[in-house]
């Protein structure tokens, strides 16, 4: 039997506390496996190329279909969970998952990939349907350290793309990129369907289609001149009419979410103090994590006759993310009992000062392998516990009703911050590189450097956020 209370807007399940493990597994291997889709094929765009008969440049298109299917689709989806039922958009969203990753391993050339990858984006709505889940199904006690670990899977999903893509590749090919994933799909879904029950929170109301029209083509146009600009030239025509157009876009959405009686994104929410501050946070190391998964390897690859490369293969590379990945599992739960205590400020101030630190000892110096050891422990201590303060922020700071939608924003902040984050660092390696096309030691210094400052933003993002536990504060 299910109850719930007007006073929180939760569900209050009977035996939920027996059912709760499990139901956290099945959310996470849905998360894991978007995840490690996510960034697995990145350092394997080379190998698909070659594979397909394409250039680097045209398979980039299976990431950049992937962020934009991601952008588009998490808040909208999300919104969707709300009104209609968060269990229920889930199995959509995992079926369409498994879908597009069966596709993707089956595919014989680029246009059959790129839309799976465009399916596979569709998955975005995982953690904020995750989250909200939480929120309705599990003791107010278990929430904060649960959604903390959800969080931080997702950082882990990411670093582990990274890790296990060279072996799978070196040793399978690179369609197993999409067969091993889809296993954790499955089980997920299956989970899904026969181990949870359907919350009774909702938000009753329309999906406002305009709105949803016009924020897909301001983050399309965004998010697509912003991965191809490296590619067309920041100054080409293209480039700079889809960035007019999507920052004209995303003033239509304002105007258009102000004026509509249900809106896709309440403009009033996001004035409030502890959603827009972690967004920002979320936009800013969305920026950082996907520099240090493009400037890592990079740099250990590079021929140690260079003077500053480490002359690693693929996989070996891969092996120094490892620490990374598993800083991110034991500061992911971490974050959510020091939420749980002091509120989510502290652990999203101390995860973003960390991550800081992370970017700033290898712009020092990075000319031991100890040096980029170091930084990996610190970068994933510091997203661990900031990813999960950030989730941790948005329930403290929204309704239960509100909680898709808020953290659906906060997922599309991350992904644009990733893709702005990978396009600059790019550029700046791509401007400080020898005539034989390798990077220079210099492209590193100043990129690890970029990272530090901008994380520094995010050090003052994370201290506006209301100093103590104060829900649904406005």
């Amino acid at each position: 039997m299910i109850q719930s209370t007007l006073e929180t807007g939760r569900a209050v399940p009977d035996g939920r506390a027996r059912n709760g493990s499990l139901l956290v597994l099945y959310l996470s291997l849905g998360g894991l496996a978007f995840a490690v889709l996510q960034s697995l094929v990145a350092p394997a765009l080379s190998t698909i190329g070659r594979d397909l008969g394409i250039t680097t440049g045209d398979a980039s298109w299976v990431i950049t279909a992937y962020l934009l299917s991601a952008s588009v689709l998490t808040p909208i989806l999300g919104r969707l969970g709300d009104m209609a039922g968060k269990r229920k958009v889930l199995i959509a969203v995992l079926v369409v998952l498994a879908a597009g990753t069966l596709l993707a391993a089956l595919s014989p050339n680029l246009m059959v990939l790129i839309v799976a990858r465009a399916l596979q984006g569709a998955a975005g709505a995982i953690l904020p349907l995750s989250i909200g889940i939480v929120r309705d199904e599990l003791p107010q006690e278990k929430v904060s350290v649960t959604v903390g670990l959800l969080s931080a899977i997702f950082g882990i999903g990411a670093g582990v793309g990274i890790v296990a893509a060279g072996p799978i590749v070196e040793h399978l090919s690179w369609h197993w990129l999409f067969w091993l994933p889809l296993g954790l799909v499955v089980v997920a879904l299956l989970g899904v369907v026969f181990g949870m029950k359907e919350s009774p929170v909702r938000t009753p109301g329309r999906l406002d289609v305009l709105g949803a029209a016009v924020l897909s083509v301001a983050l399309v146009a965004l998010l697509l001149a912003i991965s191809k600009g490296q590619a067309w030239g920041w100054g080409d025509a293209k480039t700079v009419v889809l960035l007019v157009a999507g920052v004209a876009a995303l003033v239509a959405f304002v105007l258009v979410e102000l004026r509509v009686a249900e809106p896709l994104i309440s403009m009033r929410l996001m004035r409030v103090r502890g959603v827009w501050a972690t967004d920002l946070v979320a936009l800013i190391l969305g920026f950082a994590m996907f520099g240090t998964f493009l400037l890592v390897p990079t740099l250990l690859q590079l021929p140690a006759m260079t003077g500053y490369g480490f002359g690693k293969s693929v996989s070996e590379s891969g092996l120094f993310l490892l620490p990374t990945v598993l800083m991110m599992v034991v500061f992911g739960p971490i974050a959510g009992i020091l939420s749980r205590k002091y509120g989510p400020r502290p652990p999203l101030f101390l995860g973003t000062v960390l991550v800081v630190v992370a970017f700033a000892l290898p712009a020092l110096t990075h000319a031991e392998l100890w040096h980029v050891l170091v930084s990996g422990l610190l970068t994933g201590a510091g997203i661990g516990l900031a990813f999960a303060g950030m989730s941790n922020a948005i329930i403290e700071s929204v309704p239960a009703t509100q909680t898709g939608e808020a953290t659906s924003v906060n997922t599309i902040a991350r992904t644009i911050g990733s893709s702005i984050g990978t396009a600059v660092i790019a550029a700046v390696i791509s401007s400080h590189s020898t005539p034989q096309g390798l990077p220079t030691d210099t492209a590193f210094t100043t990129s690890f450097w970029l990272c530090a400052t901008v994380a520094v933003l995010a050090v003052g993002a994370a201290l506006a956020l209301p100093a103590v536990r104060g829900r649904h504060e406005r």
